[in-house]
């Protein structure tokens, strides 16, 4: 059954799409026992993606009408900036995902989690729990088999980075969180690294707000006060769940008058974003959002590349078993006529055996059919090996639908490679040949 993988991410689609797309988690569950009624289904969505992947009959089409629903997006306006994937590609796709190696900042770790997240709310059978298993597998093995990870890796780290090109020290400076969760918890350690003091944390939960901020030595506080602490601070670092705006223009506005002219730095890290856009309108005020992060991460990636480069051998090698799994269910109820079909022959054959087989002979006496099935083992194991075997030579350029091998006639989902199918049927053909003693 065909994998297909529909989504969007932050290669092509701007924020402000994504955000329309985005779905909680809670909502990612619904999603998938819905996309999962013919099927199986997983809703992979951060802020920097949003991805279904899907199992079942005309997955793509439902997968693309379920993306047109949560965005919002016209039909033209999605297939614009939309992928769609199939199979093996899927499969590579999402172990380069869980790597880290499509994130916005290559080896970052949080995408693993969240990977984890999404196959935990998911409505998975064989197919997905294997590709969510083995792509988890494939982030863990990147994670310490490779140094991606070493530097700081994160969206909240670049912020940081940010801050600091804009006010060259963050010495002095004092930061406003806005949320406190993990996203908010990483900027605060990246910033404090650099020097700056972490002045208020903001939350709907005051006392959430009061244990992060106690961690670095601040206050906690409610959202609705922070217009209030504006003019206390120089930089506002956002990062809610919260469906629409947590600052706007009016109230940043009405703030400036007691900043006397001292600039604002605010970084809004939350899809759906949290700070209205037209507050970069302002004068002093300095606003940017995940996508403006790109350009801070590119400017220390030299060294990531280079661990990249191993990861990404590392994710290929992965992806070829699940390719090699994935293409060995096709042949399972073939595999189970061929040991029928075996245990049906001997009976029927075995009195047309013309001379003593010595096989046979030399053991103890019991049904003689039996023993050809039970003491010859190349009788049953070594045709299936040969078929996987045959299998795994299959080229997906595909020409012809099926082929017929030992009696059994076989359907490969995308055909067989004309190059490549004589070879193979003459080796498997003189491999099923039966020893010269033992001739029927």
């Amino acid at each position: 059954m065909t994998l297909t993988l529909v989504g969007l991410s932050h290669r092509g689609t701007p924020v402000a799409v994504r955000e329309r797309a985005f779905v909680p988690l809670p909502q990612a569950a619904e999603l998938a026992a819905a996309l999962a009624e013919q099927g199986e289904a997983v809703c992979l969505s951060t802020c920097n993606r949003t991805e279904l992947y899907v199992v079942g009959e005309d997955a793509d089409r439902r997968a693309l009408a379920v993306l047109e629903s949560i965005s919002g997006l016209a039909g033209d306006e999605l297939r614009a900036v939309v992928y769609r994937l199939a199979d093996e590609a899927a499969a590579l796709h999402l172990f380069r995902v869980a790597a880290g190696l499509d994130s916005l900042v290559p080896g970052e770790g949080e995408i693993l989690g969240q990977v984890r997240s999404a196959f935990d709310a998911g409505a998975t059978g064989p197919v997905l729990d294997r590709l969510f298993r083995q792509a988890l597998h494939a982030g863990k093995k990147v994670r310490a088999e490779t140094a991606i990870a070493e530097s700081p890796a994160s969206v909240s780290s670049a912020a940081a980075a940010l801050a600091r090109q804009v006010f060259g020290r963050l010495d002095e400076c004092r930061v406003l969180l806005v949320g406190a969760g993990h996203v908010a918890e990483l900027a605060a350690r990246s910033l404090a690294a650099r020097g700056a003091s972490i002045a208020f944390v903001a939350n709907r939960s005051p006392q959430r707000a009061a244990d992060l901020a106690s961690a670095f030595g601040g206050e906690g506080t409610g959202l609705d006060r922070v217009p209030a602490v504006l003019g206390e601070v120089d930089v506002v670092v956002s990062s809610t769940g919260a469906p629409g705006w947590v600052l706007r223009h009016d109230e940043v506005e009405a703030a400036l008058d007691g900043r006397k002219g001292r600039p604002l730095f605010l970084i809004d890290l939350a899809v759906p974003r949290d700070l209205d856009p037209a507050i970069h309108e302002l004068g002093a005020c300095y606003l940017y959002d995940i996508d403006d992060l790109e350009s801070v991460v590119a400017a220390g990636l030299a060294g990531r590349r280079r661990e990249a480069a191993r990861a990404e051998g590392i994710v290929a090698g992965e992806a070829e078993r699940f390719r090699e799994w994935h293409a060995s269910r096709d042949v399972v109820p073939e595999i189970a006529s061929l040991r029928t079909g075996a245990s049906c022959a001997v009976p029927s054959t075995y009195g047309l055996i013309s001379r003593p087989c010595p096989c046979v002979t030399s053991l103890r006496p019991v049904s003689r059919p039996a023993l050809v099935m039970r003491e010859t083992p190349w009788f049953r194991a070594h045709p299936i090996q040969m078929l996987f075997s045959f299998l795994r030579e299959i080229v997906r350029d595909t020409l012809i639908p099926h082929v017929s091998l030992f009696g059994l006639k076989f359907s490969v989902r995308n055909g067989i490679s004309t190059s490549k199918l004589h070879p193979v049927l003459v080796r498997c053909t003189r491999s099923f040949q039966m020893p010269s003693h033992c001739r029927f």
